[in-house]
């Protein structure tokens, strides 16, 4: 395992992290779940991924009660939470957003619920239209200063809204977001690459990706139909496989594009596209959400083909996409 600093601090995050949205509690039982995150931490991954929204909850509860099985101890590893949607089905206007009692509120249920004294990070899991940015930088700041949280940072933020949120972190002498999680993969590079670029030179940003994989897309476990058995294929995720393959499924076809590059290489396309993410030296961590322990073996293959995409290989690919 490689291990990547966050950013301009100096926690050591696993290149590949494991993550429990949409899987923990759906896809994946408590009998599962210890499995993978054995799996996990048995191949170095430190970090594994979380949020108060995850299935309403459950999903930390699971993790937390799998990592307290696997006695795991606490300062090898370290484990993140969300806060924003709320972890209700039906949220109050207090139980969900980023003001000063939700993210409090949210943050004692995450500790209760991932059974820990802190939360290595804590992310606010979308911009809060209704909050002041000051308002949610001072709250963090007073949960960092507590001992409850150590790192905190944004996800899916706009980037004028990070930079109000540094700019009054440093007028006030306050803690200011150390990483972003955005969404980063082949299909899907816009934001991390352009929007962001700044946050890195500027503040030192780290990131920890999700979807690297684009919900399996990447896989081409879809270019021939959806499978019953596969993500997309669940009814709860309608929503997911719409916004997938919409616009006559173009993202498809970039996928069937870049297969044959995998095949020379000798190596499965889902391999070559965590490969590619990791290539990116402002990607600290990616996060994997592997459902079975057939692909997240998988998945950790990812590292060893990095010396596979020199430049003639990042060239074809950026032909593609």
């Amino acid at each position: 395992m490689e291990y990547r600093r966050l950013g301009a601090t100096g926690l050591k995050l696993s290149a590949l992290s494991y993550g429990a949205w949409v899987t923990f509690g759906r896809q994946v039982g408590r009998s599962d779940a210890r499995e993978l995150i054995a799996l996990a931490y048995d191949n170095g991954i430190n970090f594994f991924d979380n949020a108060e929204t995850y299935n309403a909850g459950d999903a930390e509860t699971l993790m937390g009660d799998v990592i307290a099985d696997l006695r795991l101890p606490r300062d090898a590893y370290c484990v993140s939470s969300k806060v924003y949607f709320g972890a209700s089905t039906d949220p109050k206007p207090t139980q969900r957003g980023l003001s000063r009692k939700h993210v409090f509120d949210a943050c004692h249920q995450a500790l209760a619920r991932l059974r820990v004294d802190y939360l290595d990070l804590y992310f606010c899991h979308r911009p809060d239209p209704d909050t002041p940015v000051a308002e949610t930088v001072l709250a963090m700041d007073t949960l960092v200063r507590q001992g409850k949280v150590l790192y905190w940072g944004t996800s899916e933020w706009p980037a004028d809204l990070i930079e109000e949120a540094h700019r009054v972190a440093r007028e006030h002498h306050l803690v200011a977001p150390s990483m972003e999680q955005p969404q980063y993969n082949l299909l899907h590079r816009e934001r991390f690459e352009r929007e962001y670029a700044p946050l890195y030179r500027e503040h030192g940003m780290g990131t920890t990706i999700w979807s690297p994989l684009a919900s399996g897309l990447l896989t081409g476990k879809y270019n021939d139909g959806v499978p019953d058995d596969s993500r997309l294929g669940h009814p709860d995720y309608a929503w997911l496989r719409d916004a997938l393959l919409e616009n006559d499924g173009a993202r498809l076809k970039t996928v069937r594009a870049l297969a044959p590059i995998a095949a020379d290489l000798g190596i499965p396309l889902a391999r070559l596209s965590l490969a590619w993410c990791l290539k990116n030296p402002h990607v600290s961590t990616v996060i994997l959400g592997a459902s079975k322990q057939g692909q997240l073996a998988e998945n950790l293959k990812a590292l060893d083909a990095l010396p596979l995409l020199d430049d003639d290989v990042m060239q074809r690919i950026a032909s593609v996409v």
